[in-house]
């Protein structure tokens, strides 16, 4: 239970209230606000990047009004084209603790504010972890047709699992179902960790495979030079994520622009929380990562490199260099983002896979995304136009 929490009682809510920015950013500093371990989603800053999306700022507690908060929330409204109806979503949150059975007591007012603001479904990504994966287990599981799913799990997180259960018994829809596929999910359900608390750089180093050390010795024998870049190096970096995108068969769909807006917005909120990392060989960006710092977290977000000169290992040394980086900020976790759930080492996606559990890490399954369409049934029959209006898309 996070500092400052006071426990509550079964029929015992709590108010919730729209917040200040500074009061928000107050309580994500704050003793209980950094041990509920907030993402870079539910930063008041993300408002800022999501270009077409309405934000609100909430606050629960016992007088949110006066900052005096248990929890928060980002929640971003789109709205349906056509009516004067809107999707709230809630990206990796809200920011609350999951360890309180009495769930009602906070998702309750937050349905009925978001009824009342004209929400016909709401979308949530809650923070616990499900099941885990090491690295070792896995790298001794791979094979054909072989998926994540099929192998016992390093470890099954019971906080995970009783939050799933609370959810569905209040009519909550995991999206993409309840199996393997991500297939409904907006942000990934298979993430990579590598763990930094308690350990020291010879014990990251050490945790490296081979493969990985060999790598980042070989960059740096040739010449491999990583910097912390600016802004001025963006357009560098979308052109090689570009490159990168055309060779690895997959599309983010964001534009440099997109890129330039979550810069600026998310390092006017707090200077140095979004840092672009080049590697150059030769005077020439090689390769460019993007990463973001909250709190006691530290995300590699999104990488690119060129399709010349691989041999020298640019992405190696960036993601070494990034991984120190991360240790000296007193981070608790490396994460390294998504990663897919095949197994099969024919698939195109496994790379991937491969080049993360180099690290050492493990894979970490979400809860992943949860819905409720809210009372009514005019709302039941717009989440349904909804659902057939993203699967279009």
């Amino acid at each position: 239970m996070p500092p400052g929490r006071v426990p509550r009682g079964r029929n015992e809510a709590v108010t919730l209230a729209p917040v200040t920015v500074e009061a928000y950013r107050a309580f994500l500093a704050s003793p209980a606000g950094t041990a509920l371990g907030a993402g870079f989603l539910q930063c008041p800053s993300w408002a800022a990047v999501k270009d077409g999306w309405q934000a609100q700022l909430l606050g629960w507690g016992p007088d949110p009004g006066a900052g005096e908060l248990e929890g928060v929330a980002l929640v971003l409204l789109r709205q349906f084209p056509g009516t004067r109806k809107y999707f709230a979503y809630l990206p990796e949150g809200p920011v609350t603790d999951w360890t309180d059975p009495h769930v009602d007591g906070w998702l309750t007012p937050l349905l009925e504010h978001l009824r009342r603001e004209g929400a016909f479904a709401v979308r949530i990504g809650p923070s616990p972890a499900y099941r885990r994966w090491d690295a070792p287990r896995l790298k001794s599981c791979v094979g054909p047709e072989r998926r994540l799913g099929d192998v016992l799990a390093s470890q099954v997180d019971a906080l995970g699992t009783a939050v799933a259960e609370r959810l569905r018994a209040r009519g909550w829809r995991r999206c993409g179902g309840d199996g393997t596929g991500e297939d409904g999910d907006a942000q990934p359900r298979h993430v990579f960790h590598v763990p930094l608390a308690g350990r020291t750089t010879d014990d990251l180093w050490s945790g490296l495979n081979q493969e990985w050390r060999r790598n980042v010795r070989r960059s740096r024998k040739e010449g491999v030079e990583v910097v912390v870049g600016s802004a001025a190096e963006l357009p560098d970096f979308y052109r090689l994520l570009c490159v990168t995108e055309r060779r690895d068969g997959f599309r983010l769909g964001r534009s440099l622009a997109y890129y330039q807006r979550q810069y600026a917005a998310l390092n006017a909120e707090e200077p140095g929380r979004m840092k672009l990392y080049l590697a150059r060989h030769q005077g020439e960006i090689l390769a460019a990562h993007t990463m973001i710092h909250v709190g006691r977290r530290v995300w590699y977000q999104t990488g690119a490199s060129a399709d010349h000169r691989r041999e020298v290992r640019p992405s190696h040394a960036l993601q070494w260099r990034m991984l120190r980086d991360a240790h000296a900020l007193g981070a608790d976790v490396y994460d390294m983002r998504g990663v897919p759930s095949t197994l099969d080492p024919d698939e195109r996606a496994y790379g991937l896979l491969r080049w993360k559990l180099g690290t050492g890490g493990q894979v970490v399954e979400t809860l992943g995304e949860w819905e409720k369409p809210l009372a009514g049934t005019a709302n039941q029959t717009l989440y349904r136009a909804f659902q057939a209006y993203m699967s279009r898309r």
